[in-house]
């Protein structure tokens, strides 16, 4: 077995990797698993780990990753989390074929597991209430002590926990635990439980079970059964590594995954954690899980994030031990040079200002041509419709400019993009001295926007023609938070104290080039010199698209943060 030829084979989970097939550990096999829990959608942090687990199996020949849905809560479970996990694995461009499982597959023998804990004098069922469960356990600073229920026999120990399975106790009345070491200085080998009693529907087995296992005691044997080899965990579970050894070390499981930490995505301006990404759709300051401005797969899909881009961002980031901060800029690069590769440019304006061409024919329309890319010849080229009234960017004109401003303004000459040269001769202003129009000249000669006399214009501008431009409603979505760090210790504020509530502007008259109005959902283009935007795929309609903006075309926020 040998390693395919991947940038991403120097980290150090994959020289792990590529030891254990060089000693021939595990037969020289390689198969990994994605284990999301089904209890809401899936983040960027969760993409990460999607990369890493499935590229591993791909960067390997012959290499394996399940996904593997970790259900052993019903009260938090649902198959909408499970069907849409589903679909972001796909949409990222990953494949399970055959390899799809459920903790509730082993639901069975993982009870048969803990029966023979109970035999070997490794389990109990403990009476301590919850509370009393968290006193006894003790602090990091002091051992624990032993529940007065733990000497209990195996006969009454099975006993017990057969009546739990059988629904003869209320929730919280008792649970099993392991029989381990409650003076040991990692808390998690402090008699761990096992099982718990919740007497809820489970999502797959219905009413079938009312006692359900723990993540730890769950994971590993799922893993072992599913013959797993490297089991790829985020650094908050290191301290579990050795409960994670001791249940398999003591159970009769067919294999011994080896459990492998590395830092788990961190990303400033945003939240990911699920309790607080939920508050803000049940608060209402997100429009639901598919917003935009969230930070999951469903929202960065929706808003114009393509998987490649998410890929090539999991890819710069790397796989380190070491738990640090990435900008989201990291992350904007990613898309924005993807996007600067593939998306067809067109024009549009967002804030319009009307221009009439005083000497162009009235009545007259003509096609100008313009490239699709401007570096991809085989996207060919399309026709733009010029006449006499336009509309430019009302920011594209100041009526006493500075020095350096190379835009339109009174007497100056500029060039409209793919058009010609025009001059602004007259400005017309309402009654309360409100800018309507300007008037303006073009001169017929500067077709295509090159002057024959070889005369140059510092400033280029974009247009639409008024006739023709198609009206639709455009929103320009930013960052969600004002600082890098909403939810940090270091606040004395509330995390949601830093929502950036300009995060979300909707135009409802932009003007954008004809041919627009027939794009499909999440079809993506650059409307030139404003950013990348690409169609909703939820709220359009077939002829009425919305535009979301996915990205600037630079990095406003660091312009913003160098100018202050």
């Amino acid at each position: 077995m040998s390693e395919n030829s991947n940038p991403e084979s120097s980290n150090f989970i994959r020289n792990i990797i590529k030891d254990d097939i060089k000693n021939k550990k595990n037969k020289s096999l390689v198969h990994t698993r994605f284990p999301p829990e089904p209890n809401g959608y899936l983040h960027i942090g969760h993409a990460k780990s999607i990369c890493l687990n499935f590229g591993i199996a791909n960067d390997f020949n012959d290499g394996l990753c399940n996904l593997r849905f970790d259900d052993t809560n019903p009260i938090k479970e649902d198959l909408e989390f499970t069907k849409s996990i589903q679909q972001d694995v796909k949409w990222l461009g990953f494949e399970w074929g055959e390899r799809l499982f459920y903790a509730s597959d082993y639901f069975e023998q993982l009870f048969e597991f803990a029966k023979q804990m109970i035999n070997d004098g490794k389990a109990y069922v403990d009476h301590l209430s919850a509370e009393e469960i968290r006193e006894y356990r003790g602090t990091l600073t002091e051992p624990g002590k032993e529940s007065p229920h733990r000497g209990r026999s195996v006969e009454e120990n099975l006993s017990l926990f057969d009546r739990m399975r059988a629904g003869e106790f209320e929730e919280g009345e008792c649970v099993l635990r392991g029989k381990i070491d409650m003076s040991s200085p990692n808390m998690n080998m402090r008699d761990p439980t096992i099982y718990r009693i919740k007497k809820a529907t489970h999502h797959r087995t219905g009413n079938d079970w009312c006692i359900y296992p723990m993540y730890d005691y769950t994971h590993c044997i799922s893993d072992a059964l599913e013959g797993i080899t490297h089991s790829l965990c985020t650094l908050e579970f290191e301290d579990h590594r050795p409960l994670y050894d001791w249940f398999l070390e003591k159970l009769s499981a067919p294999c011994h995954p080896q459990q492998i930490e590395f830092a788990r995505l961190n990303l400033n301006y945003t939240v990911t954690s699920k309790r607080k990404l939920n508050e803000l759709v049940k608060d209402g300051d997100v429009s639901g899980w598919d917003d935009p401005r969230m930070p999951t797969i469903v929202g960065m899909r929706r808003r114009g994030y393509t998987p490649e881009s998410i890929r090539d961002f999991c890819h710069r980031i790397g796989v380190t031990k070491n738990d640090t901060a990435i900008d989201v800029s990291v992350l904007e690069n990613s898309v924005r040079e993807d996007l600067d590769n593939r998306a067809p440019r067109v024009m549009g304006i967002l804030d319009p200002l009307k221009v009439v061409i005083n000497n162009y024919p009235e009545g007259e329309t003509e096609q100008l041509e313009a490239p699709n890319h401007p570096n991809d010849k085989e996207m060919g080229a399309r026709k733009l419709s010029f006449s006499r009234i336009i509309y430019i960017e009302k920011n594209d004109f100041m009526e006493d400019p500075p020095k350096k401003f190379f835009r339109l303004a009174p007497g100056k000459e500029v060039r409209l993009r793919y058009a010609y040269f025009i001059i602004c001769n007259e400005i017309i202003k309402d009654s309360s001295g409100n800018l309507v129009e300007l008037h303006c000249s073009y001169d017929p000669d500067t077709k295509g926007g090159n002057a024959p006399d070889g005369r140059k214009v510092k400033g280029t501008i974009h247009w639409v023609s008024a006739e023709h431009a198609f009206k639709a409603e455009v929103r320009l979505y930013d960052r969600l938070f004002n600082d890098p760090k909403p939810d940090s210790n270091r606040h004395q504020k509330d995390w949601k104290d830093f929502l950036n509530r300009e995060s979300k502007k909707i135009i409802k008259e932009a003007y954008l080039e004809p041919s627009l109005q027939s794009a499909k959902n999440e079809e993506f283009f650059q409307f030139e010199r404003l950013g990348y935007f690409c169609v909703d795929n939820k709220d359009s309609e077939k002829g009425k698209p919305i535009f979301n903006r996915t990205v600037s075309l630079r990095d406003s926020w660091l312009k913003q943060k160098k100018e202050n």
